[in-house]
């Protein structure tokens, strides 16, 4: 067993074996973390219910400070499921739906 790998004997006899990447788990469960938070699934809805949405208007809607709003835009930014976009001075978030629906599938697979 490595820092980022662990190795898993497999079969009746033990013959095989199985290596699971422990950095990519890592990351996997960052990105499941980022949708599971209250906050951010109400950014998120709001998002969605405006189409595109700057910073500004989202914490004056959730009645947040600038900076909360900021760090959890970040958070869902990184884990990919919004976008950003510039218009002028502006930059607008909106929802990545290929991601989130990619996610949801692979959720779905995990917990069949």
């Amino acid at each position: 067993m490595t820092n980022h790998s662990l190795t898993i004997n497999t079969g009746p006899d033990k013959s095989g074996t199985s290596t699971i990447n422990l950095l990519n788990i890592k990351k996997a469960a960052l990105v499941l973390r980022a949708v599971n938070h209250k906050l951010r699934q109400q950014i998120l809805k709001q998002i969605d219910e405006h189409g595109k949405i700057t910073v500004t208007e989202l914490y004056l809607k959730l009645r947040l400070e600038q900076s909360v709003a900021s760090q959890h835009l970040t958070i869902l930014r990184k884990a990919g499921f919004v976008k950003t976009e510039r218009e002028g001075k502006f930059i607008y978030y909106s929802i990545n739906t290929a991601r989130l629906q990619e996610v949801n599938a692979l959720v779905g697979r995990l917990i069949a």
